[in-house]
C-alpha cells in the first residue's frame, strides 16, 4: 500500500476540521440574525406606521381596506393571558363601510359619542380620545378563540374618517 506524501495530511487534515467549524459558525450567525426583525415588532412599544402583516390581519381578523385606506399604524402586544392588535388608519366613508360589513357590523351600529377603546387600551399606542370629536364606536363580541374588537371611529371628516381598532384574543 501507497503511503500519502506528509504535505497533503498536514493540509488535508486541517480542512476536514476547519470547513465544517466554519459552517457551523456561519450558521449560528445566520440563525441568529434571522429573527431579529419579527422580535423588534413583538417588542415594539409604539405604533410602527406600516401595514400589519397579512397573518396579523388574518389571525386578528382585522380585514382593513386596501384600496381605501392610508395612514396605517399598528401595534401588537403578547402576553400570557391576551394578545391584542391595535391599528389605526384613515379611509374612505366607503372603505369604513365595507371595513365594518367584514366584521359582521355596520355604520348604524356605531354609537354616535360613544368611545369603545377603554382609556387602558389607548395608553398602550398611545391614543387620545379628546372631546370636540365626532366619536361613534362599537364593539363586537365572539365566541371560542375568535377575537374580541373594539373600534372607535372619528366622524368628524366623514369623507376621510379615522378609524381606531383593538382586536384581542384571549387565551
Amino acid at each position: 500500500m501507497r503511503q500519502v506524501p506528509r504535505w497533503v495530511q498536514w493540509t488535508v487534515v486541517p480542512l476536514l476540521i476547519l470547513v465544517p467549524v466554519g459552517y457551523v459558525i456561519v450558521s449560528a450567525e445566520q440563525s441568529r440574525n434571522s429573527g431579529q426583525d419579527k422580535e423588534e415588532s413583538a417588542a415594539a412599544k409604539h405604533l410602527t406606521w406600516d401595514w400589519p402583516s397579512q397573518v396579523q390581519r388574518r389571525i386578528y381578523q382585522v380585514p382593513v381596506p386596501l384600496d381605501w385606506t392610508r395612514k396605517i399604524a399598528y401595534m401588537e402586544t403578547n402576553n400570557w393571558n391576551t394578545s391584542a392588535l391595535y391599528v389605526q388608519f384613515t379611509s374612505t366613508a366607503g372603505g369604513l363601510d365595507t371595513f365594518l360589513a367584514q366584521l359582521g357590523t355596520s355604520r348604524s351600529a356605531l354609537k354616535p359619542g360613544d368611545v369603545t377603546i377603554t382609556p387602558d387600551q389607548a395608553k398602550v399606542p398611545g391614543w387620545l380620545f379628546r372631546p370636540g370629536h365626532d366619536w361613534g364606536g362599537v364593539s363586537t363580541t365572539q365566541h371560542g378563540d375568535k377575537p374580541d374588537h373594539d373600534i372607535t371611529v372619528d366622524l368628524s371628516d366623514l369623507d376621510h374618517p379615522v378609524v381606531y381598532i383593538v382586536s384581542t384574543i384571549n387565551f
